[in-house]
């Protein structure tokens, strides 16, 4: 059974394998969360082949400034560096 994280992860079960495999404790939880929320599917859908309003919804999730004024290639690269 898989660790309570508290109300900030979503699916704590991801994120403690997350978390086994390497990936920083904000990177799990981006993750684990978006899962939960089904903005990434299990396969891991590329950000390159969802619309530009997916991008933006999930850079709302995960705080990114400034994502009003960003283009589709731009929400990518925020996404990944954040």
């Amino acid at each position: 059974m898989a660790k309570d994280h508290g109300t900030q992860i979503k699916d704590d079960e991801t994120y403690e394998e997350l978390r086994k495999q390497g990936a920083s404790k904000e990177k799990a939880a981006r993750i684990a969360n978006a899962q939960a929320n089904d903005s990434v599917d299990a396969k891991g859908t590329k950000l390159e082949d969802r619309t530009k309003d997916e991008l933006y919804e999930e850079a709302q999730e995960i705080g990114i400034e400034g994502r009003s004024e960003m283009d589709k290639e731009e929400l990518i690269e925020a996404i990944r560096s954040h």
